[in-house]
């Protein structure tokens, strides 16, 4: 799979751009705020349905502007699909691929699977266990069409829970039966989410350790380790022994929306004890690992985004990172980065060909260059 071309109308800082990539590597160059990343974004919407970086979908509209579209021809078993993403102002996104809508947007999200690496993937170590979820339940959403609709229903279910125990609250009174029945439905859905999240984890460390070891020439001891209250306990004996403590706080305090990724780099945690470079090394290899993941369960390449990470590394670890990318086993690769130069000799040391394109104020400026291996 691989994209052939992109079009985007008013999409943040582009009036209008279309470009014609290569199934291989392609370079966006440019200052910081040119527009580098927004290409990147852009691919991510036509993948995912939604921006990597907002979560809003009316602020990607260009200022001034009333509306935003992005398109892509995306090739896919040797058959070419048009995919398009447009938003009015103060109307509902719309998604269509082969200029037909979807029903369901959730029904697109693991057909075409993309995998971003990005700065902002630096909340995944330091923010809180909702970033490692969400980490976790992206790459599995990308390969069970069930899972995203599983998480729906089971954060609905623990919204009336939470709501009930606010009651209870307000009134003293809680309705038994009520509870009783929010209790089963979080515990048969949440069981569900919890033994897939457990078989996925325990392939993905598995393929995590590879990179990590292939980044850092074997030289550092790292775990990743999955953390559930649900491994040692059942669910329903947990919301039975937690409810006095739910009543007081007025939320469920157990669950699977408690769930967690513990990161540790020589039995220490690599939040506290990791140094900027290890901690970039640890995500990059989480984000390969879901790539390779994903390669592995969908049968053939996802995108791989890899947004301006030459930054925080150093030039050996940046040098295996782009061996390890270029290889055959990685397929069509985006990549963005302030230096031009820095690009080409990246390349050049690795004998790879690149596409790099310079962007400027949200306009690609000059023609496409190949640089690399000779032909």
């Amino acid at each position: 799979m691989w994209v052939k071309e992109l079009t985007v109308i008013n999409f943040k800082n582009y009036d209008e751009a279309s470009i014609s990539f290569d199934s291989g590597v392609n370079a966006f160059t440019g200052d910081n705020g040119a527009g580098k990343t927004n290409i990147l974004d852009a691919l991510h919407y036509l993948s995912l349905c939604k921006s990597y970086f907002n979560p809003v979908d009316s602020q990607q509209i260009k200022h001034g502007a009333e509306f935003f579209m992005v398109q892509g021809v995306f090739e896919k078993n040797n058959q070419d699909d048009l995919l398009a993403c447009g938003l009015k102002r103060n109307q509902k996104k719309q998604f269509k691929k082969n200029k037909k809508d979807y029903q369901r947007l959730a029904d697109h999200i693991g057909a075409y699977p993309l995998v971003m690496i990005s700065p902002n993937d630096s909340v995944i170590v330091t923010d809180g266990s909702e970033e490692r979820r969400r980490f976790v339940d992206n790459v599995i959403s990308q390969t069970d069409n069930h899972y995203l609709d599983d998480l729906i229903s089971y954060n609905k279910c623990l919204q009336s829970r939470n709501s009930l125990l606010k009651q209870y609250g307000h009134s003293s009174k809680l309705d038994d039966d009520l509870l009783n029945i929010y209790n089963e439905q979080l515990v048969t859905i949440g069981e569900k989410i919890f033994e897939k999240r457990k078989v996925f984890m325990k392939k993905f460390v598995e393929i995590f350790n590879q990179h990590y070891q292939y980044l850092t020439d074997d030289k550092e001891f790292v775990t990743l380790t999955y953390e559930s209250q649900l491994l040692n306990n059942s669910f329903i004996q947990l919301l039975k022994d937690s409810l006095a403590k739910d009543k007081i706080l007025e939320r469920t305090t157990v669950g699977i929306h408690k769930d967690d990724l513990l990161f540790s780099i020589h039995d220490m945690p690599l939040k506290k004890f990791g140094s900027q470079g290890q901690q970039k090394s640890f995500l990059i290899a989480l984000k390969l690992a879901q790539y390779s993941f994903l390669s592995l369960e969908k049968g053939f390449k996802p995108l791989l985004l890899l947004d301006d990470i030459f930054d925080k590394l150093d030039d050996k670890r940046t040098t295996k990172l782009m061996q390890m990318v270029s290889r055959e086993d990685f397929g069509q690769i985006f990549i963005t980065d302030t230096n031009l130069q820095r690009v080409e000799n990246t390349f050049k040391s690795i004998q790879i060909d690149v596409r790099i394109f310079e962007v400027s104020n949200g306009e690609i400026i000059s023609p496409l260059m190949y640089h690399g291996q000779d032909k």
